[in-house]
Formats: structure tokens, sequence, C-alpha cells
């Protein structure tokens, strides 16, 4: 093999500096109220595809589109709570009208991976309590290098255990949702 040849193979199986461990679920968990009501909205969102990768492999065009993903939702959307736009303390929606609160972004950022060729099944809405002990929500791309968190708070993309969150539960790549071992109240994303 060429030193050229080995240079390519290398940069394609590269890990990237933004990955880490993986949180591994400790048991199953009830859904958000908003979440299922969301499912219920729009069921094609929350269908999963059991034969697509759960997983993503890591590579560096995969962290140029988390990262490229992330930044664009995050200025593109202005963040305005749920109480504000729509009158109640938790509803999750598509910020179509470009105001959305941490779930809304997340969904968003979900979708257009999607779109990007991501398989859905790797990309799952997480609900943490932040630093302050505030609920929170977040996407999680699942890769092969570790799990990586997508923010609205944070322009890059970090790995799960840089956040400084809690992790309560999320969605599971096979349908429902887990427990990730954080506390066990259940924190409604602010």
């Amino acid at each position: 093999m060429t030193r050229f040849a080995a240079a390519i193979l290398a940069a394609c199986f590269a890990v990237p500096a933004w990955a880490g461990p993986f949180l591994n679920p400790v048991g199953r968990a009830e859904p958000t109220r908003a979440g299922a009501e969301w499912c219920a909205r729009t069921p094609e969102d929350c269908r999963l595809d059991l034969s697509a990768p759960a997983v993503v492999t890591a590579s560096p065009k995969v962290a140029d589109t988390v990262r490229s993903v992330n930044l664009y939702v995050n200025r593109m959307v202005r963040m305005v709570s749920d109480r504000d736009q729509w009158g109640v303390e938790d509803r999750w929606d598509l910020p179509h009208n470009g105001l959305g609160d941490c779930e809304d972004l997340a969904l968003l950022k979900r979708q257009l991976l999607v779109e990007l060729g991501l398989p859905r099944r790797a990309l799952l809405i997480t609900v943490v309590f932040d630093e302050e002990g505030g609920g929170h929500a977040v996407l999680m791309v699942r890769t092969s290098a570790g799990d990586v968190i997508l923010d609205n708070r944070r322009d890059r993309p970090l790995p799960w255990d840089r956040t400084g969150y809690t992790y309560v539960k999320r969605e599971s790549e096979n349908g429902g949702w887990v427990s990730l071992g954080g506390l066990p109240a259940d924190p409604a994303p602010q």
C-alpha cells in the first residue's frame, strides 16, 4: 500500500476530536408528556426503521455535517419559551416561524441530519438537567466513536461526558424511551 493510500484510509477512519465514550441506558423510561404529544401529532417523525443503523460511522465528513447543522440551527432559530410562544409549559414542535426552545431546535437538527442522510435511529432526543439543575433537551448522535451532543447552548458538538449535564433519559434506538441513570425526577425542558 502506498503512503498516499494509507493516508486516505487513515482520514476515512479517523476518530473526530469531539467523539467520546458511550452513554448506556440503565432501564426503561416513560417519554415526556410533550414528546408523547409530538409523536401523536407527527408519527412519521417518531417511527423507526429497525433495519437502519443505530450508530453512525464516525468520519470527518460526518463530523463536518453534524457541526454544520448544529451551528446553522443555533444561529437561525431565536430562543423563546413554550410559555411565550404557545401559552403552555412544554410543547415540542419544529420552529417553522424561526422561534423555538431547546427541544424544538433538537427536532430541527434531527430533521436536517436525516435529510442529509444520517439514520434517524441514531439521532435521539435526550432529556438532561443542566449545570444549574434546570430541565433541558439536546440531540444525541450515536457514533461509532461515542455519543455526541448537539446543544442550542453550544455551537460545537461535544462528547456527552464533557457537557456538565446530568443525563436523565433519551429516546431508544429500538423505540420507546430509556433511563440514563440521572435523577429520578422528570424535568420539563426549559
